[in-house]
């Protein structure tokens, strides 16, 4: 059976507890106990957005198909990562998911952004739909990168959050092309992009009405997405140390990459194990109730997540962080800087100051909504084209 293709839902499953260990469990910036705060670390689980294989939807395109079963697990991944960038926004990172607990309004909005129809933001109907620009055909499988273009793209049009999206490539980060996207004079939004109740009168954090210079002079929050290639078909164990501390940083988003053709999205890690949510479980598709109100059991994992050896992680992933205003992203260059000075650990990726000079243009780094300029990378960060030969020289 393909990778891609399988499906959870007819086997049984005793979901492993996390080990008794002295270890430290790191889940997206927060360091825990198993010893003392075991029902901290899965509450904090819990409250992840979980988004999975769905069937009965809305066809995509009109035509096209009702599940993404088999194929859109990476899609998903992509959905979780940028959910959680979503929940930062705006929930904060201590916010937490209680089952049977009213939630404040702007979590909806945030889960209203990811259902499965053609009006949300980030549905994976827009995904399938605006990967078509990315040369993906509706139902085919995407990698890493592939997923990360197609959020850019559609977070444009997401004037609620307001979101400053970089994606890093040719493994390098250009602080000064980060700050100039950030720091680009944003219009004061007239409106949320979500029907507001009486008492929610807030937009992008904002009153309406309010004075639009403290808009104009504000930083944009990131999310930083990084395509990265930590190796040919295994990762590389150099690497390891530095992907650690990647989930140590408060503005972790977690990883999106997996198994080839089977995608997962990781949110931490305890000794020498990675903490992931898996999206391979198929539910029906959920429907908002007329009041508006979405039912959201099934969007939270409520079992202990699933763990794999880091050394099984296929090479090719891409890591996400938050920064939501400057100083969080000097703070985040400041930790990176630091990650050097670990023995024996690679760096994943290069920090700079200023633009390389053999980086052709500013576009490369920072790509407009309908820059195509990803494509000549697709093959090198996308798991799924790794029908290659390697050659002996």
């Amino acid at each position: 059976m393909d990778a891609a293709t399988l499906t959870y839902d007819t086997l049984r499953f005793e979901y492993e507890d996390f080990p008794e260990t002295k270890e430290p469990v790191w889940i997206l910036g927060r360091k825990y106990s198993v010893l003392t705060e075991k029902e901290e670390i899965l509450l904090d689980v819990t409250s992840r957005l979980w988004f999975t294989y769905r069937k009965s939807f809305p066809a995509i395109g009109g035509t096209g198909p009702t599940s993404d079963t088999g194929w859109g697990c990476m899609l998903r991944c992509g959905q979780m990562i940028f959910a959680q960038a979503l929940v930062c926004r705006h929930l904060g990172r201590d916010w937490r998911w209680v089952k049977g607990k009213k939630q404040m309004e702007n979590y909806y909005n945030v889960l209203n952004a990811f259902i499965d129809k053609k009006d949300s933001y980030y549905s994976i109907h827009q995904i399938a739909q605006m990967g078509v620009g990315e040369g993906k055909s509706i139902g085919q499988w995407y990698g890493p990168n592939t997923v990360a273009q197609v959020l850019k793209k559609l977070a444009t049009f997401d004037t609620w959050s307001s979101l400053a999206v970089h994606i890093a490539m040719d493994n390098t980060v250009v602080m000064e092309e980060i700050r100039r996207l950030c720091k680009l004079s944003c219009p004061c939004p007239g409106a949320s992009a979500f029907p507001a109740a009486e008492s929610d009168l807030l937009s992008n954090g904002y009153p309406d009405g309010a004075e639009c210079m403290d808009r104009l002079l504000s930083w944009k929050p990131l999310v930083l997405l990084i395509p990265l290639r930590l190796g040919l078909t295994d990762i590389n164990e150099a690497y390891i140390e530095t992907l650690k501390h990647c989930f140590m940083m408060p503005q972790s988003l977690g990883v999106i990459g997996g198994k080839p053709n089977s995608a997962h999205y990781f949110i931490g890690y305890v000794g020498e194990e990675l903490i992931y949510l898996d999206p391979h479980t198929t539910q029906p598709a959920v429907e908002p109730m007329e009041s508006g109100h979405i039912p959201d059991e099934s969007f939270h994992c409520q079992h202990p997540p699933c763990r794999m050896s880091i050394a099984e992680l296929d090479p090719s992933i891409a890591v996400g962080f938050f920064c939501n205003n400057e100083e969080d992203f000097n703070d985040w260059c400041q930790q990176v800087k630091k990650l050097s000075l670990i023995r024996g650990a690679l760096p994943m990726f290069e920090l700079v100051e200023h633009q390389p000079s053999h980086f052709s243009s500013p576009d490369v780094l920072n790509l407009t909504p309908d820059s195509s300029d990803a494509d000549r990378l697709e093959r090198f960060f996308d798991s799924e084209d790794e029908d290659f030969e390697i050659l002996s020289l």
